[in-house]
């Protein structure tokens, strides 16, 4: 199974980090580490609102759900 690809950039006294295959997935912190966690957070909210809505959307229509893994 293959993760998400974080960038860190430095500016100045901030650290900006992003995840190339997520957009909207970007944070920024004092420290790399700050950074770093402050990323994991947001890719994980991001994907718990991407699921509720999409919950929301199929709401009372008949579907398969299922785990898909990907391996690139």
């Amino acid at each position: 199974m293959e993760g998400f690809t974080a960038v860190f950039e430095q500016q100045e006294d901030w650290w900006i980090g992003y995840v190339e295959e997520l957009p909207g997935a970007n944070t920024l912190g004092r420290t790399l580490e700050e950074t770093r966690s402050n990323l994991q957070e947001a890719i994980k909210l991001i994907i718990e609102a991407n699921r509720a809505l999409a919950q929301q959307e199929i709401a009372g229509k008949q579907v398969i759900r299922e785990k898909l893994m990907v391996q690139v």
